[in-house]
């Protein structure tokens, strides 16, 4: 903890249903967890978390599965930590944390619990894979999601990644300044849009910088024209 003097570990976990047990008594305002754990998994433990009535602490979560990391961003989860992973990439996850407003409402007396948790928030970051590797893609850096049956494709500087969440997970977490859904299956990044022209049906087409096209709904449309200066 020396380098994180913020951190106070007020207790640990074995297994799940005791993990589970000790963030509803000690009500920390960050959780590490592991995914894989006896009884009750870190995905189960933060479902059953998600119906209580108290607020939800940030979560770092610790696994060795990759397909589990990108699942944790459905629960809303602030961080993940790949194992095996150096002392640096954790303190980078909790530096992360400390600016999470789970945190921030608590002043930054940060207790830490070894084990599960929800967080809310704009999704700053999504684990995407390519040719074999597994890194972290800035969600400032996505130009646009497009629906893929179950999956969603993120596209950033010509590159097309597939991540097995629905589009409509992104659209809870993304940054509603940033972000604009404009159908059912597609949501662009404000920043990457070059131009948008009515069509003959007044239905907004969406010109993206890469000289991509995408037609926006008509209730899109309509909050376009209303919005426009």
């Amino acid at each position: 903890m020396r380098a994180l003097p913020a951190l106070s570990l007020v207790g640990s976990a074995g297994d799940g249903p005791e993990a589970l047990r000790q963030i509803r008594a000690l009500r920390p305002a960050l959780v590490l967890m592991d995914i894989q754990m006896p009884g009750l998994t870190g995905l189960q433990v933060m479902r059953a978390l998600a119906e209580d009535a108290a607020p939800l602490p940030a979560v770092i979560f610790t696994t060795a599965y990759d397909e589990h990391a990108l699942a944790a961003f459905e629960l809303h989860a602030v961080d993940y930590l790949l194992k095996p992973f150096a002392q640096e990439r954790f303190v980078e996850a909790v530096t992360h944390a400390l600016q999470h407003p789970a945190v921030s409402a608590r002043e930054r007396t940060l207790p830490a619990l070894e084990q599960a948790a929800l967080a809310a928030g704009p999704l700053e970051r999504v684990l995407v894979r390519d040719q074999g590797r597994i890194f972290p893609l800035q969600a400032a850096q996505i130009e646009y999601l497009r629906s893929d049956t179950k999956y969603t494709a993120l596209v950033s500087r010509g590159r097309s990644y597939l991540v097995r969440l629905p589009i409509t997970s992104f659209e809870q977490r993304l940054d509603p300044a940033r972000f604009l859904k404009i159908n059912r299956a597609c949501i662009v990044n404000l920043d990457f849009v070059e131009s948008m022209t009515p069509d003959e049906s007044s239905q907004y087409v969406i010109l993206l910088r890469d000289g991509t096209r995408v037609t926006a709904s008509r209730e899109v449309s309509k909050q376009l024209r209303a919005d426009s200066l």
